[in-house]
């Protein structure tokens, strides 16, 4: 027997409870019956989602730091800036999951089950997800999972890597109003390395060894680099390790479709929708705004399904092309960010990988690193895209 509903979400992390949230926050939504399956309930504190943002986000409430001053280092460029516009925001996972499962629990027209899915399919004007004890339909489903996604091969695609530690020290070390966004000053024989530093507190801070290369590093690598770091850039020596986190985010060229099936009622959310940032593995901020759009059409009785404006399309030619000069290893990630970083204003660069610059901005920025490896990449991946 298939059990039926409005909407179904495939995937209860970053993308499907963002929607959960939005939907049930929306007072011409939020009777809707909706079901949430994943094979296991989102509680632990996982990961940590930093982005920046001009004006107060959805989530503003769970915003446990922000930073209005960050740093760039590299062996050709030290810079630190204030932001005008922006500020660079933290969310904890445990504190996004904790709040959107409390909203939640006011409704009881929302369900959650926790079960395995083997399958999401369409039939007619519904779609439908299976797990092993049974089958539930609706007139959408939202999938985050995996089960969609395009081959990932070391020929598509850079994985950002990172292991990250809260740090606490004895005596005060840090600056809390100073974030570091990127320190290449590290060893790039993996591939594009560096590291950031987020204080929290005069005696804390997030400090995380990050890659972007094909491959994984043996744990013990990230471990050495971390300790390293800490005691020979940070001269910190004595400190105590109170939380670790290790992610894995694909930065890929492959071809993450927005929908699954004629009908398009399976919409593809978060990372399985294309909404990690092939360039820079950003994911937080673009998936709220793409769960923003779908909100809003479903809200005006339009079909869930987000066509790319031409600017976003621009967007993701420059994110191509970006990611192709990586992968090509035309030119280092440390080369790229340190032309960039050393021309222009550091809160356009920012901007620009927001998707929120202007064309003028977008000029200055081409014209900031080496001309020929962008230019070969750019016409190779305008290329691809118009095979779509």
């Amino acid at each position: 027997m298939s059990l039926k509903y409005d909407y179904i979400i495939a995937g209860s992390g970053l993308s499907g409870l963002s929607l959960l949230y939005r939907l049930l926050f929306d007072k011409d939504l939020q009777e809707k019956k909706i079901l949430v399956v994943d094979s296991a309930i989102k509680t632990q504190n996982d990961r940590t989602w930093c982005f920046w943002e001009k004006e107060n986000g959805p989530f503003e409430s769970l915003v446990c730091h922000q930073w209005k001053t960050l740093q760039f280092f590299s062996p050709q460029v030290s810079k630190e800036f204030e932001m005008k516009d922006y500020r660079y925001k933290m969310i904890q996972s445990g504190d996004f999951y904790s709040f959107v499962l409390d909203f939640a629990s006011r409704f009881k027209n929302v369900t959650f089950l926790n079960e395995q899915i083997e399958e999401i399919f369409e039939e007619g004007d519904k779609a439908s997800v299976k797990t092993g004890a049974g089958t539930y339909t609706a007139d959408f489903v939202f999938n985050s999972t995996g089960l969609f996604h395009p081959q990932l091969t070391e020929q598509n695609t850079l994985l950002q890597h990172f292991l990250g530690w809260y740090i606490e020290t004895e005596e005060s070390k840090f600056d809390p109003l100073v974030g570091t966004l990127m320190d290449f000053t590290l060893a790039q024989t993996h591939g594009t390395t560096f590291m950031y530093v987020l204080p929290t507190s005069e005696r804390k801070a997030l400090v995380e060894f990050t890659l972007f290369t094909e491959r994984l590093l043996p744990e013990k690598e990230y471990e050495e680099a971390l300790s390293l770091y800490i005691q020979e850039k940070l001269g910190i020596s004595k400190y105590t390790i109170s939380h670790t986190e290790f992610g894995v985010i694909p930065m890929s060229l492959a071809k993450f479709s927005p929908h699954i099936g004629k009908n398009k009622r399976i919409i593809n959310i978060g990372t399985a929708g294309g909404y990690t940032k092939p360039s820079t593995g950003y994911t937080f901020q673009f998936v709220q705004k793409h769960i923003g759009q779908i909100v809003y059409q479903l809200k005006h009785h339009e079909s869930p399904v987000v066509s790319p404006s031409f600017r976003e399309q621009m967007f993701q030619w420059y994110d191509r092309t970006l990611l192709d000069v990586l992968l090509t290893k035309s030119l280092s990630g440390e080369q790229i960010f340190s032309s960039l970083f050393k021309q222009v204003e550091p809160e356009r660069i920012l901007a620009f990988l927001a998707n929120e610059s202007g064309f003028w901005e977008e000029f200055k920025i081409r014209n900031s690193v080496p001309q020929f490896p962008f230019v070969f990449s750019g016409i190779k991946q305008l290329i691809g895209l118009g095979k779509k």
